[in-house]
């Protein structure tokens, strides 16, 4: 089996390689917790539907159709939040719908990609998911929508990690080029958009490929100060943080390493 790398995992190594290390390899427990807002995920399951399902044979949906979405996926929403969500799809409606000449059918939604790289002998599985691809005329545009309150962009680095793997999964998937990777905010209605160049796929398999040399001769993790350290879950455990770091525990979890050589 190869062993799977995503934006998420390549971003937490670019940051901080021991927690990487700490989290992914040795598996260790954090306090993290993560949550998912009901709002938004019923948002990114209507406009779904809205894209993937509406018939094309007209040039453009009425406001009607997005509100039949929005009710097959708001049913386990309080009233606020039916209320809220009709709204954020109708501003959604009028900024990018009813302004078009014609709505154009997306490649997919809610779509995973999956993609390859071997290095040092190791073989490398990408994977992630994005809400929408888009063809375009000199390639593809991968949509995230974003449901937060408030326009807040990831940091510049973590986008250039995240436009390079897709870029690299995307064009074993579809032989086409990402050309942008594009924010939608919903509450907004502002769209946020990425060039995507071959330099960003080329610095991401630089990446991997440090990577993999750690992860082949199981050394080099040493930690990366920085803004991370103040929520860095693994703070106890690292001798940049700590004067007396706490021993590690005995690790009780294999490496995917072990399922990725050919040992």
């Amino acid at each position: 089996m190869a062993y799977q790398i995503s934006a998420t995992k390549l971003q937490a190594y670019n940051r901080c390689p021991y927690a990487y290390y700490l989290r992914y390899e040795r598996r260790l427990t954090t306090n993290e917790f993560f949550g998912s807002a009901s709002l938004g995920i019923a948002l990114h399951q209507a406009l779904a539907q809205c894209h993937r399902d509406w018939h094309y044979e007209e040039p453009l949906p009425d406001l009607h159709w997005v509100h039949h979405c929005w009710r097959q996926h708001s049913t386990e929403l309080s009233a606020s939040q039916v209320s809220e969500g009709f709204e954020i799809l109708e501003n959604y409606y009028y900024r990018f719908i009813a302004s078009k000449v014609a709505l154009t059918q997306p490649l997919a939604v809610e779509g995973r990609i999956q993609g390859f790289l071997q290095v040092e002998n190791l073989e490398f599985l990408i994977t992630g998911r994005y809400d929408r691809l888009d063809f375009i005329s000199d390639g593809l545009e991968l949509i995230d929508y974003k449901s937060s309150r408030e326009v807040k962009l990831p940091d510049a680095t973590e986008i250039d990690v995240q436009i390079g793997l897709y870029y690299l999964a995307l064009e074993q998937t579809y032989h086409q080029s990402l050309k942008y990777l594009s924010l939608l905010f919903l509450r907004t209605g502002e769209k946020v958009q990425f060039e995507a160049t071959v330099e960003h796929k080329e610095k991401v398999e630089t990446m991997v490929s440090n990577l993999a040399v750690r992860l082949r001769y199981d050394r080099g993790w040493e930690p990366q100060p920085g803004r991370q350290c103040d929520r860095c879950t693994f703070a106890r455990y690292c001798s940049a943080v700590s004067a007396n770091p706490t021993p590690l525990p005995e690790s009780r979890s294999k490496s995917q390493l072990q399922l990725a050589l050919n040992l």
